[in-house]
């Protein structure tokens, strides 16, 4: 191999691994002392292109900070570019390295879900499941029903769902609240559904109408117009003027969600809108979509590690032949392929993306082979399309501006908050908070909550309850005490081995009791006191007057009613309270209805389950009813009925 990087000298084991490298497509990964991703990156040429960081003198770019960091390599040999671009990016996704463009979305999609329809059962009544049924979805889909979208956000399902109605009059009720109504719900008198439930409409005219919304979903408008057009001129020849004038009036909603509609999206069905954004070392990459015809909205992603983008991506860029020209790419555009290779993982592609900036082809090639299906990447578009990307490109910086004002505020927080309480100040993106509370109702379904913030945000990921027993009913220094011991006894052993890192703050949500509960603990594990700080309430508990009590002697601090560092420690523990008193919420909930649903007991399936609540209408009916009473149900035996006794009690 040629010279080195002057400065640093590799492992030979590392080299001849390099060296050994077969000339075949594939993914690499590197690895640092620790045992951290460095970067996942992939090649035409495997052997030429990681041969390529270890034989030049990349000097104090970035990426020669990256090489001498590693130690470790693993490549994976595919059978094709579009193989390893989707390898790539599910590795991106899945290992988080520190050098990859990374785009993060703990949000799933939301979905429009059609129900799928199945024959009645002979001779019995007109049950739900003859009559598809419309609703919200986010989740894993089943193959038997029919999935819409995926939608930007959970307003633009619901208001689709309103148009269905209007239009369509498809139901949106449970099948429990469907196979046990008498008379015709709000919905029906306000002309949003046909009350399928009673026989307000028969099987057929309500298969047609569940037809004629998945066509509207797909874009079919006009097609379903002029249908509409002829059955209601049949039923005008025929004097059926009733059955005319219901289609007239659907025809009327339709024609105005159309004209509405063209005003927007000119004759394109599904088309996704992408426009980039970088500034200040941030980037947005703004979503617009478009389905069925439909404008839906929009929806803004903020990648993290864009400042090591560009040096290791353009290593990566040059071409795996010699004399092959150079891809330069701006980070604009490298940002929006990282998004695109990305986000199209999980979610569908549509057959057209427009762009704001030039993407590569063979990443569209790779798509196009990964789906099955053409798919076109518009740069500069024209007419409707440019009016879409303009405006998408102005949301990207609207959102860009707000994600960089509330960074800067946040940042000024904390730094304010640890110049006021001495923390560390030499890396302030690696100061880490943890705050605990405590929440019950009259000592029922007590729980703890530990919340963390660091990166100058909440981490969600992060969140932890504990379910507190064995104390007192109402015991908050019990239970603060078996929190804190729960939560410090492992990492402590593990942070005296170097295999972990203490907070550099501990908060407790309370006065001096609860600080001198966990001055106990501290002391115990052999923890450093200077950590522990409970937040006081202030004179006649009003807000802004918090003060800080320490567990390691210091006297109590004001920090002000307008300081930074008080609206951050208001802000944590704010979050700490709102996610003990959801978690609590849901476990007394739980509690209350007998400690267990129906669908978690073994034998109870769709059907017994539905007989049950017809028979007793609800959980709590089936909670209060005798163990004789539950096998009076049809299919449930006098074991089924004990156990459900059982589990409900």
């Amino acid at each position: 191999m040629n010279a080195m990087t002057p400065t640093h000298e590799f492992d030979p084991q590392l080299l001849s691994e390099v060296a050994a490298l077969p000339p075949l497509p594939g993914v690499y990964r590197y690895f640092d002392e620790q045992g951290g991703v460095l970067y996942v990156g992939k090649a035409r040429n495997l052997k030429k292109r990681v041969t390529s960081y270890f034989q030049k003198n990349h000097g104090g770019t970035r990426i020669g900070h990256m090489i001498t960091k590693i130690v470790r390599m693993e490549t994976t040999v595919v059978r094709s570019e579009a193989e390893a671009l989707l390898l790539e990016n599910n590795l991106i996704k899945t290992l988080n390295p520190k050098y990859n463009i990374l785009f993060r979305d703990d949000k799933s999609y939301p979905y429009l879900k059609l129900t799928a329809a199945q024959p009645r059962p002979e001779g019995g009544a007109s049950m739900a499941i003859a009559y598809p049924r419309i609703a919200y979805y986010r989740g894993a889909v089943e193959k038997k029903h029919r999935y819409f979208g995926p939608y930007p956000s959970a307003w633009a399902v619901k208001d689709t769902i309103l148009l269905l109605q209007k239009v369509f009059r498809l139901r949106t009720c449970e099948d429990t609240v469907f196979n046990n109504r008498t008379r015709p719900c709000l919905l029906y008198q306000i002309k949003r559904c046909s009350a399928p439930c009673v026989g307000h409409v028969s099987p057929g005219q309500y298969a047609l109408d569940t037809a004629n919304a998945e066509r509207f979903l797909q874009g079919q408008t006009q097609e379903i117009l002029g249908e509409l057009e002829k059955k209601m001129l049949a039923h005008s020849d025929r004097l059926e003027f009733e059955q005319a004038a219901e289609l007239r009036n659907q025809m009327s909603a339709l024609s105005k969600i159309l004209h509405q509609q063209s005003m927007e999206i000119g004759g394109d069905k599904d088309v996704d809108i992408l426009a980039v954004k970088v500034q200040g070392g941030k980037a947005c990459v703004n979503l617009a979509m478009v389905r069925g015809g439909r404008h839906l909205g929009d929806r803004p992603y903020f990648p993290t590690h864009v400042e090591h983008a560009t040096d290791v991506a353009a290593l990566d860029a040059e071409p795996d032949s010699p004399g092959a020209p150079v891809k330069e790419k701006s980070l604009e555009a490298l940002v929006l392929e990282a998004f695109i290779a990305q986000h199209y993982i999980d979610v569908p592609v549509p057959p057209t993306l427009v762009v704001s900036e030039p993407v590569d082809k063979d990443l569209m090639a790779a798509l196009a082979e990964q789906t099955g299906s053409r798919v076109a990447a518009i740069h500069q578009p024209r007419e409707q399309r440019r009016v879409w990307l303009e405006m998408a490109q102005k949301n990207a910086g609207l959102q860009l501006a707000r994600l960089l004002a509330e960074q800067g505020s946040q940042q000024a927080r904390t730094r304010a908050l640890a110049e006021a309480l001495e923390l560390p100040m030499d890396n302030l993106d690696a100061l880490r908070i943890e705050c605990f509370d405590i929440s019950h109702t009259a000592g029922e379904s007590t729980q703890a909550s530990c919340v963390v913030f660091k990166e100058h945000k909440m981490q969600n990921s992060e969140y932890r309850r504990y379910n507190i027993e064995g104390i007192t009913p109402g015991d908050d220094y019990a239970a603060m005490r078996q929190v804190l011991t729960r939560r410090y006894t492992k990492l402590a052993e593990a942070a005296r081995n170097g295999e972990a890192t203490l907070p550099d703050l501990v908060l407790v949500d309370g006065g001096k009791g609860q600080v001198s509960m966990a001055r106990e603990v501290f002391v115990e594990l052999g923890l450093d006191l200077g950590l522990i700080a409970g937040v006081e309430k202030g004179e006649g508990r009003k807000v802004g007057l918090e003060e800080l009590v320490f567990a390691d002697g210091r006297e109590k601090v004001y920090l002000g009613r307008d300081s930074a560092a008080l609206m951050l420690i208001a802000q944590i523990r704010d979050e700490a309270h709102r996610f003990a008193i959801t978690g609590m919420r849901a476990k007394r909930a739980k509690v209350r209805v007998g400690g267990s649903r129906l669908e978690d007991i073994a034998g109870i399936g769709p059907k017994k389950r539905a007989s049950l609540l017809q028979r007793f209408g609800g959980v709590r009916g089936i909670a209060s009813a005798s163990v004789e009473d539950i096998a009076m149900v049809d299919g449930i035996s006098t074991e089924l009925a004990e156990e459900i006794y059982r589990a409900l009690h």
